[in-house]
């Protein structure tokens, strides 16, 4: 339980680190309801950027539920996943120019904007290694159970973290933006911008590693 736990406080750290981070898409929302002057765009715009991130996480965590190897190779799996989160953050800390392809999509589609980039930056990848912990700690009897039983859990665990992770996302953003938007204004953005890149790669060698040290 004590195990469980932990790794449900990191699906939500990871969430409020990732609605802090301004990659991932807040002052955009900001942006949006300062052009509209309504608070109600606001609000529209935090939703969209919400269901973006929501949708992302569910495509990278998804796919590993209906693997019914899972079960028998959960600890290969997990030392794999971590691996590659380690490995996208070190290439992260070498290549530090973000996506262009972000630039392209137009201010009116923030759900797509929203999935891009949180695909683009990893942030779904860093809570698989987490997800399989999750799903190493729940009582099941592999040997024995039937594989609509092993999917329909795994996708259950999947479904909930990616709910928790992204309501915790959207309320530390969210909260960010609302403080913007009612009263620092544009200029707080303009002087007071910080750049998470360095923090995020390190993050994700830091959750790839402490999960590989799980493992063993």
């Amino acid at each position: 339980m004590t195990t469980a736990a932990a790794l449900w406080w990191a699906v939500v750290a990871s969430g409020i680190y990732h609605g802090v981070n301004p990659g991932m898409g807040w002052p955009l929302a900001v942006s949006a309801a300062l052009m509209d002057r309504g608070q109600g765009r606001l609000i529209k715009a935090l939703v969209a950027l919400a269901a973006g991130h929501l949708i992302a996480m569910a495509a990278i965590l998804f796919p590993f539920s209906a693997l019914l190897v899972l079960a028998q190779w959960q600890r290969e799996i997990q030392i794999g996943a971590s691996l590659l989160v380690i490995a996208l953050g070190l290439y992260l800390l070498v290549n530090r120019r973000h996506p262009r392809f972000l630039a392209r999509v137009p201010p009116s589609r923030l759900a797509l904007w929203s999935f891009l980039a949180a695909m683009a930056h990893g942030a779904g990848l860093m809570l698989v290694p987490i997800y399989l912990g999750i799903c190493r700690t729940v009582e099941t009897d592999a040997g024995h159970a039937a594989a609509d039983t092993l999917m329909g859990g795994n996708a259950a665990v999947a479904a909930s973290v990616a709910v928790v992770h992204t309501l915790a996302m959207s309320l530390s953003g969210g909260a960010i933006a609302a403080g913007v938007y009612a009263w620092l204004g544009l200029k707080f953005l303009s002087r007071s911008w910080f750049n998470l890149d360095l923090v995020w790669a390190l993050s994700l060698v830091l959750v790839g590693g402490l999960s590989l040290w799980a493992v063993f």
